[in-house]
Order: structure tokens, then C-alpha cells, then sequence
């Protein structure tokens, strides 16, 4: 199943720098590994703000809730997800 999800991020401001830089660095090191897997599709910079636009391709919601449940960065986010389907429109629906 493919989910489209939004993640918005608020670190605290006066979190300790190092535990910060460490924070993010096994935030992007989780992040790198589920793309290597396939399981992370698309991961898309929001412009002008801390957040992303992601893709996930995952079995079902079970999957999807523990991978984003055990992000590093999961306490500091908002997270918004929605369930996709391929549009009779697209070009692989109509090779």
C-alpha cells in the first residue's frame, strides 16, 4: 500500500546542541536505510519550512504506524497520513 504523509517538525529550540546533532544524524541515517529498502519511496523538502513530503510503500497501516512510531525525530513531529490509490488517468494505469 502506498501512503502519502506529511511530516512537520518542531525540535525544541534549547534542546542540547549535541544531542540535537546526534538526533538528526540517526534521524537521517533511519531515513537513508528505508529508502535503500523501498520502503521509503519519496521523501520531497516542503519549501521555506521544517517539514517533508514523504511516500511510503508498506503492507498496511500496522507497518506504516511502527516505522514512524520509531523515527528518532517521531516525539518532535506532527504527522498527517493519507491512504493512496492509482488514478485511472495515470500513465501506468493506461500502459
Amino acid at each position: 500500500m502506498l501512503f502519502h504523509v506529511r511530516m512537520d517538525v518542531a525540535v525544541p529550540r534549547d534542546l542540547d546542541p549535541d544531542e540535537r546533532a546526534t538526533l538528526l544524524a540517526t534521524e537521517k541515517a533511519r531515513a537513508l536505510e528505508l529508502q535503500r529498502t523501498g520502503v521509503w519511496v519519496h521523501l520531497w523538502r516542503v519549501v521555506g519550512q521544517y517539514s517533508n513530503i514523504s511516500v511510503f510503500d508498506v503492507s498496511g497501516t500496522d507497518e506504516l504506524h511502527d516505522i514512524l512510531w520509531n523515527l528518532p525525530l517521531f516525539p518532535f513531529m506532527t504527522i498527517s497520513v493519507t491512504p493512496l490509490t492509482e488514478h485511472p488517468s495515470a500513465l501506468s494505469a493506461n500502459p
